[in-house]
């Protein structure tokens, strides 16, 4: 069962990141975040209320609060990267989030092996090559490699912290729940002070009606790889299923392959791949 969650975690963010990716490039990536996220408070309301996870409530939801304002930065960083592309690099690099559930853990007493030691150092040579020397092939900005760095501490901090909201299932629909709130109106006031200073906050077309079921489906889908990924973590080890869920990269990738025919030096793709594996050592170690 934990090798299953983990692997849907994996499929489901990768498809999210890809169709996040896809709709930034016609839609201001803040006003991606904050409708898919509105429409997965809707979803996530109707649980929440009919499971009664309002019973679960207790201090521990500030994490779920902490989490939702950290969230929207982090998204709104990771779509603006991958509008940037190329996908095949930049979502590896986002996987390097993983470091800081290990960083929580140093805090907290424990000591690296030295398997994260070598996570550490091969990750942040995938950066250095990821984001290198630029000839042929997909470019990639240095913009695009800062923002999914931000990116990818952000996403690390967010499944350190509702981690820490919820020990049950309904519990865990509740904290989703408080975190998506958070997000939408975080998110919604950052998109209200953009458009006061003349910001473009919807694409030259107007609202992207023919968009909503594409991001029904990425709000959707980041909030069931965020449960499925807690189901797996709490029915097995959570190094397994944290090795299995640091995959979701590889489906970004295979999609922008697929679909999009992104083209990657040589270079670039070995700093890709060295992003991931350093990501896989930090959750293994």
């Amino acid at each position: 069962m934990t090798a299953l969650f983990a692997l849907a975690t994996s499929l489901l963010w990768g498809l999210a990141d890809f169709g996040g990716g896809l709709l930034t490039r016609r839609t201001p990536a803040l006003t991606v975040v904050v409708v898919s996220q509105s429409i997965a408070v809707a979803v996530l309301g109707v649980i929440v209320v009919a499971t009664g996870a309002w019973s679960e409530a207790d201090g521990r939801l500030w994490c779920a609060v902490a989490a939702g304002l950290v969230g929207p930065v982090a998204m709104l960083s990771f779509y603006k990267a991958l509008a940037l592309g190329p996908m095949g690099v930049v979502s590896p690099l986002g996987s390097i989030g993983v470091a800081v559930p290990v960083g929580v853990g140093l805090v907290l007493g424990e000591r690296p092996g030295l398997l994260q030691f070598a996570g550490i150092l091969v990750a942040v040579a995938g950066v250095v090559l990821a984001g290198g020397p630029q000839l042929r092939g997909a470019p990639v900005q240095r913009q695009a490699v800062l923002l999914t760095l931000l990116a990818a501490f952000g996403f690390g901090a967010v499944m350190a912290l509702i981690a820490e909201a919820s020990t049950t299932l309904t519990g865990l629909f509740l904290a989703l729940f408080v975190q998506r709130v958070t997000n939408v109106t975080a998110g919604g006031l950052a998109l209200y002070v953009s458009a006061r200073r003349g910001a473009p906050v919807l694409a030259p077309g107007g609202f992207p009606w023919r968009s909503l079921p594409a991001l029904a489906f990425v709000g959707l889908a980041n909030v069931a790889a965020n449960g499925t990924y807690a189901v797996a973590a709490r029915t097995g080890p959570v190094t397994v299923a944290a090795v299995l869920a640091s995959l979701y990269p590889v489906v970004t990738a295979l999609a922008a392959r697929g679909l999009l025919s992104e083209r990657l030096r040589a270079v670039q793709a070995a700093g890709a791949g060295l992003a991931l594996a350093g990501s896989l050592l930090l959750a293994t170690g």
